[in-house]
């Protein structure tokens, strides 16, 4: 299951690029270098960390644990602790609809309402938008508040559906994409109402037990399972948490299981050789089609696909309470990174690992670039906003360091390369600035998998710096109070050491700071919030992020 993001987004892009085709490296080759990885990642012997496997085929390349599986008893992980695996449960979700749709129990076109009679205009929605997250209906986990306290509570499948059932649509049936956990829930209902098994119960039998997946499973509420990790969260400036509590009554089909490293390495190989479904159901699984397959989206039924250097790829990722997962397969080299991760919040980049080492496994590694030292003149000389369209990307030197920010995201730290290349810390993609004879810069152009096809974003201005005002004690608790609105909800406080504050329900708080006595904004993240009206206490304020705008009322 998926937790709602707001103040970051991730660096995402799928460039298409053929490599030549190098030698694979063998196991021995693989483990030095996805070690040597690893190491430099920051978890030590009082961390959460994470476990990996590579593997080609049926043979092992590498299999790895950093940090602790509990931090308070000491105790190491290991490869074989279990994980929650949050959103890769979709996967499994998804092959066991289609395992009924192979026995003809139901098909990709079937109404929503000949399953669940009572669900609100049930009729407009298909079985294949509930699987490829364009039925428009409304996500659980986007509530206002749900993920802090209502999240906790032990539901049955009908009193989950309860809760989103009749909150209006996001759009009609198959007209846009929106990635959605209700859409999975109603999955796991769909397929408890043609089984007769609860939907779990249902995967076991039918996709678990028969292939001795015996490592995959349902926790429910209170039962133990052995070699189980601890689940932490990760908070900058903090210590580290305990994750923050859930029943797993509620990711259901939509992220409820566990697993470990092993299992999911299995599975790829079960689901991709064609051992779970008919050839043609599992050619439709992989295939995006109509909405979800515009733009970035590129989903298929509980799958994503895209390119790793020139090569097909199907993945999916999981965000849960304590837990983050990735299950990557590369079909031509049938290669397999499964990558899990103890701790949500900031720490290593699942995803950017995993493409660094798949690249590396499958003999197209991404280009090293060793860095190099520039001084601030140098780095403010390619300062400026530079922009794409209706999108821009500001470049500024702050204690000096270079930051990217793309409008409505967070900053990233950029290391000069060399040759007036920057390369995103954490991150395959690079930037390289484009200058004009007289060697002023003009443009950038974006390598978001390292080189091969780029983005050109023109320079189109200087940075201007933000007023940054100290406000009274009475200007500040003009705008101090909770806002709500449908998609969102935040409270605005004072702290003694970093005065206005803001934080969304169920995510951290952030600073903020004036820019006049009515404009706040963060520094973590491109966003401001106007406040209205021009004096007295605020009655409504504006969140701007990028080209989204949310007004919320206050309560």
């Amino acid at each position: 299951m998926l937790k709602q993001v707001w103040l970051a987004t991730a660096l995402c892009c799928v460039s298409s690029v053929v490599i030549a085709a190098q030698p694979l490296p063998d196991a021995q080759t693989v483990s030095r270098y996805a070690d040597q990885l690893m190491q430099q990642q920051p978890i030590d012997n009082t961390s959460p960390g994470v476990a990996v496997l590579v593997a080609r085929g049926d043979e092992l390349l590498f299999k790895k644990a950093y940090g602790q599986a509990n931090i308070e008893l000491g105790v190491p992980l290991s490869p074989e602790h279990k994980f929650r695996i949050g959103s890769v449960t979709k996967q499994f979700a998804a092959a066991a609809l289609l395992t009924l749709i192979d026995e003809g129990k139901a098909s990709l076109t079937d109404p929503l309402i000949k399953y669940l009679p009572d669900y609100p205009e049930g009729q407009a929605i298909t079985l294949l938008q509930l699987l490829n997250h364009t039925s428009g209906v409304k996500s659980y986990t986007g509530i206002p508040g749900y993920m802090h306290n209502q999240i906790r509570r032990e539901l049955t499948t009908a009193e989950l559906i309860d809760e989103f059932k009749n909150l209006p649509v996001d759009f009609a049936p198959g007209t846009d994409f929106k990635y959605n956990n209700s859409g999975y829930v109603l999955l796991g209902a769909v397929i408890e109402a043609i089984s007769g098994k609860s939907w779990h119960q249902y995967i076991n039998d039918a996709l678990l037990k028969p292939n001795k997946l015996t490592t995959v499973v349902y926790p429910a509420e209170q039962t133990i399972i052995s070699g189980m990790a601890s689940g932490y969260s990760l908070r900058p400036g903090q210590n580290v948490q305990h994750a923050a509590i859930l029943s797993m009554t509620q990711p259901h089909a939509a992220g409820a299981l566990v697993a470990d490293l092993d299992a999911l390495w299995q599975w790829n190989k079960l689901l991709h050789r064609g051992k779970i479904l008919k050839q043609a159901t599992y050619q439709q699984m992989i295939t995006p089609v109509a909405e979800a397959a515009q733009d970035d989206r590129d989903y298929g039924f509980g799958i994503s696909r895209g390119q790793l250097r020139g090569m097909p790829e199907l993945q999916h990722g999981g965000g849960i309470n304590g837990f983050v997962s990735l299950l990557m397969y590369l079909p031509q080299q049938e290669l397999t990174v499964a990558m899990l991760r103890n701790s949500d919040g900031p720490g290593p980049d699942l995803s950017y690992l995993s493409r660094k080492i798949a690249a590396f496994a499958s003999g197209n590694p991404y280009p090293e670039f060793k860095p190099v030292n520039l001084t601030e003149a140098q780095l403010n000389e390619v300062s400026g906003v530079y922009s794409k369209g209706d999108d821009t990307r500001t470049l500024e030197v702050r204690d000096g360091t270079l930051l990217s920010t793309r409008s409505g995201s967070r900053p990233f730290e950029l290391t000069a390369q060399g040759n007036d290349s920057f390369g995103f810390t954490d991150s395959v993609t690079r930037l390289v600035i484009q200058r004009d004879k007289n060697g002023q810069p003009t443009a950038l152009k974006m390598f978001y998998d390292g080189d091969g096809e780029s983005e050109t974003w023109l320079r189109t201005g200087d940075v201007t710096a933000k007023a940054d005002i100290a406000l009274t004690q009475q200007q500040q608790q003009a705008l101090v109070g909770d806002y709500a609105s449908e998609q969102l909800q935040l409270s605005i406080f004072q702290n003694d050491q970093n005065g206005l504050m803001v934080q969304v329900a169920g995510q951290p708080a952030l600073p903020l700071k004036a820019a006049s006595e009515r404009s706040l904004y963060l520094t973590v993240v491109d966003a401001r919030l106007e406040f209205a009206p021009a004096a007295g206490p605020a009655a409504e304020l504006t969140l701007i992020q990028g080209p989204g705008r949310f007004v919320l009322t206050r309560q």
